[in-house]
């Protein structure tokens, strides 16, 4: 029996360890790629050649004839508009739905979840014809203003709010209490793991939004990430260790911050899971 046990949890590690390197494998060639020039790409080089031709003059390209940076704070601005927004929305909202009856509320609630299941794709013409019609083409509302609600935030904060102890309201409201303060003191502080993973789901969202940013930019000023690296594809013979290099400054803000709050994303999701 131990031989069994011992044999399925070295295949479950194998298993996984393979997964790993099958969704890692292509980043770190991407990585290891992106400091060679492009004419020696296309030769194929063996490790030796690889050694000897590496060198950082395609960032140096990117840099100097791409505003990434420019970009990269496009991007954390739409992206702190949303959050904040999506926070503040989605937590008043569930709240409401989590802890008082009104009429019409399961109704409510009910198209909330259907609104979840339609695809983004589906909307995204009526979308564009009312920004243009606002005149927020190019502006950062414009490019935020679609997901400022969501109902998978609306959805996971009620879940939080059900899950926390009523003893913990009422002994509160018996102590004079009242609902703003409760939610802005108590409930928020207690909900922080859900509004972590909420952050970081949103973030990584958005920072790597590419059809809806295309859509309503048109100067160059305004384009986020995604959107203003795609300039490094030609339509010519690709260079593939400019795209390569761009590529890699696309990922690292959204990999850093996956790795720093992952334990935050998983804790946040089985919180926000735990009750009906």
């Amino acid at each position: 029996m131990r031989s069994r046990k011992q044999y399925t949890q070295n295949l479950a590690l194998f298993l996984k360890v393979a997964t790993g390197m099958t969704f890692i494998f292509p980043i770190l060639v991407g990585v290891v790629f992106s400091f060679m020039p492009s004419r020696v790409l296309y030769s194929l080089p063996t490790w030796s050649e690889y050694w000897e031709q590496v060198s950082f003059e395609n960032y140096k390209w990117v840099f100097n004839n791409i505003p990434v940076f420019r970009y990269i704070f496009n991007t954390f601005v739409v992206c702190a508009i949303v959050i904040v927004c999506q926070i503040l929305f989605s937590s008043l909202a569930a709240y409401a739905f989590a802890n008082f009856e009104f009429k019409g509320k399961v109704f409510l609630f009910t198209l909330i979840q259907v609104a979840m299941m339609i695809p983004g794709e589906v909307t995204i013409i009526t979308n564009y014809m009312q920004v243009y019609s606002w005149g927020l083409i190019d502006t950062y509302l414009g490019l935020s203003i679609t997901s400022m609600i969501a109902g998978t935030s609306i959805f996971m904060m009620r879940q939080t709010f059900l899950s926390q102890v009523k003893d913990i309201k009422e002994a509160a409201v018996l102590d004079g209490c009242g609902e703003m303060r409760y939610f802005i003191k108590m409930a928020m502080p207690l909900a922080r793991p859900t509004i972590v993973s909420l952050i970081l789901m949103r973030f990584i969202g958005i920072y790597n939004a590419y059809f809806w940013p295309l859509l309503v930019t048109n100067k160059d000023t305004m384009r986020t990430i995604q959107v203003g690296m795609a300039r490094l594809v030609g339509t010519d013979m690709p260079e593939y260790g400019l795209i390569l290099a761009g590529a890699v400054l696309c990922i690292i803000p959204s990999v850093v911050v996956f790795i720093l709050g992952q334990d935050y994303l998983v804790k946040g999701m089985s919180d926000g899971a735990v009750k009906g």
